[in-house]
């Protein structure tokens, strides 16, 4: 993987697990580093799964594929906010 396709994941993550935030309810209290974690593995599963349902490759944006990535983004963001937060009281 190239320093390019880093810097890229890194801002994919940063937007995907920031809408996943605004997705779920409440106030998360996780660190922007942690967002970003969640926000890459969403995108990649939400990749994944678009691509095993045969969505992955469409004409303009792909749509399918960025909802699935949000609400994976979502998904994590819910589990590790009620972990963590737990953990570091």
């Amino acid at each position: 993987m190239t320093v390019t396709g880093i810097l890229v994941a890194i801002v994919v993550g940063l937007i995907i697990g920031a809408l996943g935030r605004l997705v779920v309810p409440g106030k998360q209290n996780l660190p922007i580093w942690l967002t970003i974690v969640i926000g890459i593995v969403a995108a990649l599963l939400g990749t994944i799964v678009a691509g095993a349902f045969g969505v992955k490759d469409t004409a303009g944006f792909d749509w399918i594929e960025f909802f699935l990535q949000v609400i994976f983004a979502a998904i994590g963001v819910a589990i590790v906010a009620g972990t963590y937060g737990r953990r570091r009281v």
